[in-house]
């Protein structure tokens, strides 16, 4: 995913056509949309499509289950039209492997949930959180995706994945700063209701963006 302003606006909305209208308006500010399994059990596959129009898309179905199956799914996703895909790692090498090849089937990527942003996350997935960047590493996915909420996470993140991409959810209402998040070490921010909540999406996204610039400003200087 080439980076121009870090922003993933996260459409977690039920209804087509306001996804649309959301995507319509945030285009100019977003590197991609990130669509999940609200949107596409309401509105259908033929959403990622429809939004791939404005901006690419990545289909966040964490995708969870033996080899055989992670290929079906990362092949209806990247058919629809999305550019990349978000997976779980915990599933082991041979799942995640699954994924990836599908991906390079259809010239798309790969992110791997490390951690994830609520606080829940942390009763079960702190024991595995340390071994799943080395694994995306190990099997050359494009990224990993880790909590914009726990920024010391991040910093300790970018040193295992090096220079691989690191998309990071929690912005806005789970109480992650989408500044902060860079300056630990995130290359692009996901922000959800703080958008598709908002009266006016396209400034909402267009100030995310701008702080974006800040922060990558302050840290390449």
């Amino acid at each position: 995913m080439r980076r121009r302003t870090g922003l993933v606006p996260a459409l977690d909305v039920d209804s087509g056509d306001t996804a649309i209208d959301i995507a319509r308006a945030v285009a100019d500010f977003a590197d991609a949309i990130k669509v999940g399994h609200p949107l596409v059990m309401s509105a259908g596959m033929g959403v990622i499509r429809r939004i791939s129009e404005f901006t690419p898309v990545i289909a966040d179905f964490k995708i969870a289950d033996i080899p055989e199956t992670n290929a079906k799914i990362c092949g209806q996703a990247f058919g629809a039209g999305a550019g990349a895909v978000i997976v779980h790692g915990f599933t082991g090498r041979d799942s995640l492997t699954a994924c990836i090849g599908v991906a390079r089937e259809h010239g798309g990527e790969v992110f791997v949930v490390t951690e994830m942003s609520h606080p829940g996350a942390v009763e079960f997935m702190a024991p595995v959180a340390e071994r799943l960047p080395s694994l995306a590493v190990e099997c050359c996915a494009d990224g990993i995706v880790a909590p914009a909420t726990r920024p010391e996470r991040l910093s300790l993140l970018r040193k295992k994945v090096g220079s691989m991409a690191i998309i990071s959810p929690g912005v806005g209402a789970q109480g992650g700063s989408a500044g902060a998040a860079i300056r630990a070490g995130a290359d692009f921010v996901i922000v959800g209701r703080s958008i598709y909540q908002s009266a006016a999406p396209g400034k909402v996204a267009e100030a995310i963006a701008s702080e974006l610039q800040s922060a990558y400003e302050e840290k390449s200087g």
